[in-house]
């Protein structure tokens, strides 16, 4: 594969994302690996070049995908006027330009002038405005894209989780956690495992909904009533799925190291866990897309905005991944475009779709 072209959206100006991108990026090895574009504006670029002073960054700006320089970090402007920057604030403008930034850089993605995007933080305080009606990157690019159904999976080295419910109130998780749901999200992470990491038979686990995985139905019953029999007909297809555990258990215990993708019921239930081993170097993938798009595992970190402390190695090990991912999908469509490696793959994943009956 030629070294891809990677698209980054600043995230909120006013947070640590043109940081942090300018901390990766003053690395001149990551110009081997990629080609990167920047989606701001150079006063937005220089403003925060100040503020890491020590970071040997150069940058060439550009509105032309025809004339990007493969050994520097290229500036798309999309804008060319006056913003307020204000290091730590949560301000409209902030806001304003961390979506103007979102939409080019997507637009971009879709019309193939970048190989895969890289999202640096937003905040949903100040993006869900009325012509951006999402909770975030992953519903926007799920509409931009058409896509049917997404999966938020984040993962490190030692880890992979993936989550029913994304950002809902927990008063209201329980509402989401319905057969057709969970069968969504676990034939996405099946899918993402074989196509965009390169594991041919997939091990995964659901966790259960409620404490104890609801003590034989003393604590709930959406174990009994939904996620066991479940996943008793995902194994009379054939699949690898297994659960629903415990969460605590099943995590204290280690026994995540034995499934190549687990499924949590809801934000916290898989994050908490997920950020407390992967130590600062986890990634954020949008399974289920027709393109790559990571991200860090982290947010807007308002209170370290601007004084030189923010930690990069999470939007670098994204930059990492983007650039992995990108190459094991195209050699997964290579490889499913040759015929004999293609009906091998397809006996082997001949359940891979959805019981009707579920």
């Amino acid at each position: 594969m030629e070294k891809p072209i990677i698209g980054i959206s600043i995230g909120d100006i006013n947070g640590i994302g043109p940081e942090i991108i300018i901390k990766t990026f003053a690395d001149n090895r990551m110009l081997d690996l990629c080609t990167p574009v920047i989606f701001a504006s150079n006063k937005v670029i220089n403003y925060y070049r100040r503020v890491v002073e020590e970071a040997s960054f150069n940058f060439t700006s550009t509105k032309d995908f025809t004339s990007l320089n493969p050994k520097q970090t290229n500036i798309f402007n999309c804008w060319n006027e006056e913003v307020p920057i204000q290091p730590g604030a949560l301000t409209e403008s902030g806001g304003k330009y961390a979506i103007r930034s979102l939409q080019v850089a997507a637009q971009c993605l879709k019309d193939g002038q970048i190989d895969a995007l890289v999202t640096a933080p937003i905040h949903k305080s100040n993006t869900q405005v009325s012509d951006f009606p999402y909770t975030g990157h992953t519903p926007f690019l799920q509409e931009k894209f058409g896509a049917k159904d997404v999966l938020m999976l984040l993962y490190s080295q030692e880890l992979r989780v993936g989550l029913v419910t994304e950002h809902v109130p927990v008063s209201k998780i329980a509402n989401y956690i319905t057969k057709e749901r969970i069968a969504s999200k676990v034939l996405l992470m099946k899918e993402t495992l074989i196509k965009d990491f390169g594991i041919d038979k997939p091990k995964i686990a659901i966790l259960g909904l409620n404490p104890h995985s609801g003590d034989d139905g003393n604590i709930g019953d959406e174990e009994n009533q939904i996620i066991r029999p479940l996943v008793d007909s995902f194994q009379q297809q054939g699949m690898l799925v297994y659960g629903p555990y415990s969460a605590d258990a099943f995590f204290s215990r280690g026994h995540y190291k034995h499934f190549d993708g687990v499924l949590a019921m809801y934000h916290d239930q898989g994050l908490i866990p997920f950020k407390t081993l992967a130590q600062g170097e986890g990634v954020n993938f949008t399974a289920g897309l027709s393109v790559i798009r990571t991200s860090p595992d982290h947010g807007t970190a308002f209170d370290i905005a601007g004084k030189n402390r923010a930690d990069e190695s999470s939007f670098r090990e994204a930059i990492f991944q983007a650039i992995d991912l990108l190459r094991q999908r195209n050699q997964y469509l290579e490889n499913t475009a040759n015929p004999l490696r293609k009906g091998k793959i397809e006996k082997e994943n001949l359940t891979a779709t959805s019981d009707k009956s579920l």
